[in-house]
């Protein structure tokens, strides 16, 4: 930590808290996550120092790459160029919103990082808006690759290793995770690049449900009920017959994603598509007709240039709209409860 100056915090994710320094020799902004070990006396398993090489020999515009890696403590910190912002925050300002053509560009980043990672046989299994920065200069890039991991057979898709199905935040996790899969593949990321398309054209998430059943269910009710002849092997999986939903049909891709144009549409469809076997890989997807027609993905002169305090800024606008609201339900609170 001697090389490193430390001037603020930038969050606490599920993995780890995350600070902002400046790397003292050379005056770079960085990001340092620590990580703590869940058990100390065993040291950094052999899994996690397999990870982090593979992390370290990233090399892709569009994922953080591994800087550095450093015992702390009880755990270990790792060393990222620092991003002023997220594409959550370019989500959700709304005094910035996002043109058709600055979406598409952000798609066309992401899914070259997805298609990066998945050709060097990496699950990421935990995309969603929070987990892609984006730099200054308006470049997206996955980041938190605290759940990937790496598949040793050296082909992602005919990996047969058992796998947590506790992965992946609730409202990006593919459908095969609710019913406790644990042999899956990297189409699990290609279902979070769905809803995250979704998110990015209806400024809210697709699926946002409460607990895992009430996911389940969402999804369910969206896209309607799926059958053996649909989706081959879903009657096999751990937790299909814990519980049982009322039948639902499809409801139309105009309701689920009003205003989008026919390719954006098309493209979500080939992503939230329940067989596996038939979701749309990111390298197939690159070529998609989405990406040809106008209006075409913009250039990074035409991107959001998010400010260094871009993210502090979307938090005390937040925290100003939420407190009237506050103080209203506690005041109705009290009225009811007096």
């Amino acid at each position: 930590m001697e090389q490193y100056n430390v001037e603020g915090r930038v969050g606490e994710g599920a993995h780890g808290l995350v600070l902002m320094a400046k790397h003292i020799p050379t005056g770079r902004e960085v990001a340092l996550k620590k990580v703590l070990l869940k058990k100390v006396e065993e040291g950094i398993p052999n899994s996690v120092v397999r990870e982090i090489k593979s992390l370290q020999e990233i090399d892709c515009k569009y994922v953080m790459k591994l800087l550095d890696v450093f015992p702390h403590g009880v755990g270990f910190i790792l060393v990222f160029d620092y991003m002023p912002s997220g594409l959550w925050e370019m989500i959700y300002d709304v005094e910035n919103p996002l043109f058709e053509g600055q979406i598409k560009s952000y798609m066309q980043m992401l899914l070259k990082g997805v298609e990066y990672l998945h050709a060097h046989s990496i699950m990421h299994r935990d995309l969603k808006p929070a987990n892609l920065l984006i730099s200054s200069n308006g470049v997206l890039r996955i980041a938190d690759l605290g759940l990937g991991r790496v598949v040793w057979s050296g082909n992602a898709s005919s990996d047969n290793r058992l796998y947590s199905h506790q992965v992946a935040t609730r409202w990006y996790r593919a459908p095969e995770l609710l019913y406790g899969a644990r042999r899956y593949n990297c189409a699990i990321d290609l279902w979070a690049v769905g809803c995250i398309l979704a998110e990015l054209n209806n400024r809210s998430p697709l699926f946002p449900g409460e607990t895992d059943i009430d996911q389940l269910a969402i999804v369910l009710r969206s896209l309607g009920t799926p059958t053996e002849a649909s989706w081959p092997g879903l009657t096999s999986l751990p937790d299909y017959n814990k519980i049982s939903f009322p039948p639902a049909r499809p409801l139309p891709w105009s309701t689920l994603l009003p205003d989008a144009s026919p390719t954006t549409i098309d493209l979500a469809r080939q992503f939230l598509v329940y067989d596996t076997e038939k979701r749309l890989s990111a390298k197939k997807a690159l070529a998609h007709a989405y990406f040809y027609s106008p209006p075409l993905p913009c250039s990074l002169e035409e991107m959001p240039h998010p400010p260094p305090d871009h993210r502090q800024r979307l938090k005390s606008k937040q925290i100003s709209v939420d407190k009237p609201m506050r103080q209203l339900f506690n005041t109705l609170h009290s009225y009811f409860n007096d």
